[in-house]
């Protein structure tokens, strides 16, 4: 049987739009109007932003999302998170500091972060990072601890199974399909269950159902397995 080469090119990383918001309504809301294209450097809001929870709750997901809103407005950002471990000086032409897995900053990544912070409420510039704790909680050095927990705090959640379930039965009536629940449940129990990743799942399905003209199920997963 010939091989079909799956396009990878048709997921996409991680946007605003495909971000699939569940209990993280208020959170997502807030970053579409934080990184609206009436927005500037000089007009958009300086109160810092953190957002808190767990693995898999969408922190780094809403981080990128907001990254890549404003590089496609042409501006440019400073980005931290913990694998950066040599970070630039603060740059007064970056529209935006974000800083990701807070949590997990070195001493030195933590004294980073503090003096991006110091100079972008020097210079009127946003702020907006994540941790996988309250700002109460980290375990950080104090003065950057509570300038993380000084603005906007937004806890997200993760979608419970159910609610996953919901999505993916709604973005499979969107393409025009049905999951049966079997494929469902082999989609939750065989790959990664965090939504990011299952929607990439769907898309290759879709993509991969479409080239082969065939229905999406069990033996068409594994089929993609196989040939990808």
């Amino acid at each position: 049987m010939q091989q079909i080469a799956l396009d990878i090119r048709l997921i996409t990383g991680p946007t605003l739009k495909n971000f699939l918001a569940g209990p993280n309504e208020a959170a997502l809301r807030h970053i579409e109007l934080w990184v609206g294209k009436k927005a500037s450097a000089a007009t958009r809001s300086p109160v810092p932003c953190y957002l808190w929870g767990s693995q898999g709750s969408g922190k780094t997901h809403l981080l990128k999302a907001a990254k890549l809103a404003l590089r496609e407005q042409d501006a440019t950002v400073g980005w931290l998170d913990a694998d950066v471990t040599e970070p630039p000086e603060f740059n007064e032409n970056w529209a935006a500091v974000l800083m990701d897995n807070v949590h997990l900053y070195s001493v030195m990544q933590q004294h980073a972060a503090f003096n991006w912070f110091v100079n972008a409420q020097t210079h009127q510039r946003a702020v907006l990072a994540a941790g996988a704790s309250p700002p109460a909680d980290l375990k950080l050095r104090e003065d950057l601890r509570t300038r993380l927990g000084w603005g906007h705090v937004f806890q997200l959640q993760i979608l419970t199974e159910a609610q996953r379930r919901a999505v993916l039965g709604q973005e499979a009536d969107a393409r025009g399909f049905v999951l049966s629940d079997e494929v469902v449940d082999f989609m939750l129990h065989r790959f990664s269950r965090d939504l990011a990743s299952l929607m990439e799942l769907l898309d290759l399905l879709d993509g991969y159902a479409m080239q082969t003209k065939r229905a999406i199920t069990i033996p068409l997963i594994k089929s993609m397995m196989e040939n990808s």
